[in-house]
């Protein structure tokens, strides 16, 4: 029985101390609130240690936003935290806020946060406009590349000059969307330009152009200006197509003329052939004279002014070597 009771007091005195030990940091929690004149008491510091919430982030944004003239219920400040969101940037967000006269409450700061944006960085872009390089820094590339009508290509560097619109934060697109469409403008604005020459004395051209499409529509942002940086003359790309082309047709001539040789090569070796074979018939027809020759003298028509006898008949009837040939 002893034991047991040695037991529950060293129980009971562990859990004093532990009491004491919480007692003890509420209670310096406390003093800081009543100094600031923020309403918490301990037992709503119990409460939220019961109800799994920091007391020492609630008490601490509590009391900055307290001295910065912000009055936030404890509760939306617990709601928030239960949530997972990030109590302390919505803090800091409401006082640059309030102190730049935005006209926001926690409530929607809070539906930011729990959106994925970062509060704190939308409130100060809308206090300090941001710009954005068009293309981006990391990208390392010439530039936004469009080609005019007489087919010069240019690159062209921009910065866009935007500002948050916190109405836009949840739903609306971020700086990769701004991004793509000044691209965008940009290449429509070198191509609807008669010659390169025009937008490298007038790159306000562009600028112009991009601020009258309303690129920003549906964003979480705000254009106020178009700035071109640079504008570089990368190479003539009708001058090369040209002679792309050139080549080609080049190439299909030669083809052509190719055809057309191996053709008159063919027909020259048929025109050989032609002639070797009328050279053929001319040898025949002249192989025949002799023996024409030789048929005269057996018939004794060489030199004969009356008309020969036929060939047949004379060969049937032989001429009597006295009397000479015999009549028909």
């Amino acid at each position: 029985m002893s034991s047991l009771m040695a037991i529950l007091g060293l129980f009971a005195a562990v859990l004093l101390l532990a009491a004491g030990v919480v007692l003890a940091t509420f209670f310096n929690l406390w003093v800081q609130a009543k100094a600031t004149q923020v309403p918490v008491t301990l037992l709503e510091m119990v409460a939220m240690t019961l109800r799994q919430v920091s007391p020492t982030r609630v008490v601490s944004c509590k009391i900055s936003l307290a001295k910065a003239g912000v009055e936030v219920d404890t509760a939306d400040l617990e709601a928030h935290v239960l949530s997972g969101g990030h109590l302390e940037a919505v803090a800091d967000a409401l006082i640059a806020a309030h102190k730049a006269d935005l006209g926001m409450d926690f409530r929607r700061l809070a539906a930011i946060d729990l959106a994925g944006r970062n509060v704190v960085d939308g409130v100060h872009t809308r206090v300090t406009p941001k710009v954005i390089p068009c293309p981006p820094s990391e990208a390392r590339t010439q530039g936004i590349c469009g080609v005019s009508k007489d087919g010069v290509r240019l690159a062209v560097r921009a910065r866009v000059t935007v500002r948050t619109r916190l109405d836009r934060l949840v739903g609306g697109a971020g700086e990769e969307t701004i991004v793509a469409r000044v691209g965008e403008g940009i290449v429509s604005a070198i191509g609807r330009a008669e010659s390169h020459r025009d937008i490298l004395a007038n790159p306000d051209l562009i600028s112009a152009h991009l601020l009258a499409k309303g690129l920003d529509g549906g964003t979480a942002f705000e254009i106020l200006s178009v700035d071109i940086a640079d504008v570089d003359v990368l190479d003539n790309v009708a001058a090369r197509l040209s002679s792309a082309q050139a080549d080609a047709d080049k190439r299909i001539a030669q083809a052509r003329a190719e055809s057309r040789r191996a053709a008159a090569v063919a027909a020259r070796q048929e025109m050989r052939a032609r002639t070797m074979e009328m050279t053929g018939r001319v040898v025949a027809a002249r192989s025949r004279v002799p023996l024409a020759l030789s048929s005269a003298f057996r018939e004794v028509n060489l030199g004969v002014t009356r008309a020969p006898r036929p060939v047949l008949s004379s060969m049937a009837r032989r001429p009597h070597p006295r009397r000479g040939p015999v009549e028909a």
